[in-house]
């Protein structure tokens, strides 16, 4: 059952790790997008700013999951995905507001 449990909880760890990683990828790519909008169409917005920290939070989710996988200590490795399950939901909701504002602005 002990195994069972943990191989679950790597799981979680290495689903938070690719998932925050290719995250900072959209991230980055839709500040660029919108880097471009802004410049053409002579606007001002906050959403590249909560995009950038957006990405960043999502790298701290990558790391502290990636310390997780590499953790021997049983207890540590359970903080770590502790705090990589945070940011990961901090950034996502975050993302979600990101999206909200990119559409008040394109209306």
């Amino acid at each position: 059952m002990s195994n069972n449990n943990e191989s679950k909880q790597a799981g979680i760890s290495i689903h938070i790790f690719s998932v925050s990683a290719a995250m900072v990828g959209v991230c980055l790519t839709v500040i660029g997008i919108i880097r471009v909008v802004i410049s053409s169409q002579n606007v001002s917005t906050l959403i590249d700013d909560f995009l950038a920290l957006d990405s960043l939070m999502f790298l701290a989710a990558c790391l502290f999951a990636y310390a997780a996988m590499r953790s021997v200590e049983e207890q540590r490795k359970q903080r770590m995905e502790r705090i990589a399950d945070g940011f990961f939901i901090f950034a996502l909701i975050l993302m979600v507001m990101a999206c909200g504002l990119i559409t008040y602005a394109i209306i």
